[in-house]
């Protein structure tokens, strides 16, 4: 499983011309589900996602986290992120899972990102041309990989 996860001022996702999601400050999280995710995958994930300390505090410095500063959350899936682009110039998308597995894998995630902020989270929707907006702030950008803990 991989995520991008963008610190943000604000965000929005748009689906045939109706906004859909939309938050102040908090994380637009791009998520990509490959075949050999879990729920082992989705708890280590979001429970890193809640906890990152990418939000400034009182000082400026980025020492607060998602939960600290009761931030709001947008999730967007997004094959793309297994993209590889080793052989040509066509990325393959051969690891992203297929929607049969990621569907289910993608509302686990969003189940268990929502537990853990106590909060309903924003959501795209899955396999659909999205729109999506952001004022990254900072810019704050931060790319997690579940097979790559380390």
């Amino acid at each position: 499983m991989r995520a991008v996860i963008q610190r943000a001022s604000k965000a929005s996702v748009t689906v045939n011309g109706e906004k859909i999601s939309a938050i102040e400050e908090g994380v637009l999280i791009l998520i990509g589900i490959e075949n050999l995710d879990t729920q082992e995958d989705i708890d280590w994930l979001t429970n890193k996602i809640v906890n990152l300390r990418i939000f400034n505090d009182e000082e400026g410095v980025m020492n607060n986290s998602l939960l600290e500063t009761n931030g709001d959350a947008i999730v967007v899936s997004q094959f793309t992120l297994h993209a590889s682009t080793k052989k040509g110039n066509r990325p393959s998308y051969i690891k992203a899972a297929r929607p049969e597995v990621a569907i289910p894998l993608y509302e686990a995630f969003i189940a268990t990102l929502e537990s853990k902020m106590d909060k309903k989270v924003g959501t795209g929707v899955f396999g659909a041309d999205m729109k999506v907006e952001l004022l990254n702030d900072g810019p704050v950008t931060i790319l997690i990989d579940t097979k790559d803990k380390t």
